[in-house]
């Protein structure tokens, strides 16, 4: 722990990371409009006092669609990565403890799923969808499950074959119980670090996948669904796309530097998955 908070990378992403959270929680007690609320007398109103960020075309407060929309981003973030999570770590320790036939399904799954680029993936299958917060989670999840796969293989080929995998064989533990107390806790380490870079990636994909009209639907308010309303608007009202497009890339410093602060510490020598 002491060198987690020693960390300065750990630290300032973490901050980062702790403000959007309460956002995103604390939404309705941060503002002080309501999230639809339309003023036609205050469109494209400038920073003041009353609107801290401006207002968008509809006089919307955008300081509070600001607010409202980490949820959606954090959101889906979250739901990817834990989805992406379950399904690459369960193959990941499936393939590289078994060996063999297991190891050859799990690899050849995960070689399949690699072969595309995740944001391509997503279009598919949201196009196959209906578009919406919860089809972009599923949709991010497929694109990224294959680095947990691979990491976790990695390691568990390595931790297997330790002494004290033996001892808990030579003493009647069954498989089950090896992967659970023995090599996932051993192994968990890369792993969350691929989490919170995962959450960085996914608000990047959910934000893009919403600009195109595929992600968070109108008029539920998301960062990628402001900066695509705000393109006509770049000369006349710059600060409609500057505030959301400056919450995303906040977010994602805030995601790669805790992810890297984490690598340094639980493992400085895995190399970085992007």
């Amino acid at each position: 722990m002491n060198n987690l908070l020693h960390n300065k990378k750990v630290v300032t992403g973490g901050v980062i990371i702790l403000v959007f959270s309460l956002f995103a929680v604390l939404a309705p007690y941060i503002t002080r409009y309501e999230i639809w609320a339309q003023d036609y007398t205050a469109v494209f109103a400038p920073m003041s006092p009353d609107h801290f960020f401006g207002t968008d075309n509809f006089g919307r407060d955008i300081f509070t669609r600001v607010v409202y929309g980490s949820r959606a981003s954090l959101l889906s973030a979250l739901g990817a990565a834990g989805l992406a999570g379950v399904i690459g770590i369960t193959l990941g320790l499936l393939g590289g403890y078994f060996g063999g036939t297991v190891d050859r399904i799990t690899q050849g799954l995960t070689d399949a799923f690699w072969a595309f680029p995740s944001l391509l993936m997503a279009l598919v299958l949201i196009v196959m969808l209906q578009p919406g917060l919860f089809t972009t989670m599923i949709a991010i999840a497929l694109g990224y499950w294959p680095r947990y796969t691979q990491v976790l293989r990695d390691e568990v080929l390595s931790v297997r074959e330790q002494e004290y995998i033996a001892a808990a064989r030579s003493i009647g533990s069954g498989d089950v119980r090896i992967l659970r107390s023995h090599i996932l806790p051993n192994v968990i380490g890369p792993v969350i670090v691929l989490i919170t870079i995962t959450m960085g990636n996914a608000i990047i994909v959910e934000a893009t996948l919403s600009f195109l009209g595929l992600g968070v639907q109108p008029p539920t308010p998301s960062w990628g669904v402001m900066l695509s309303n705000a393109r006509e608007f770049m000369t006349r009202a710059p600060w409609f796309s500057v505030f959301p497009g400056v919450a995303i890339a906040l977010t994602v410093l805030g995601f790669n530097l805790l992810g890297d602060g984490l690598r340094d510490v639980l493992d400085p020598h895995l190399t970085r998955q992007q």
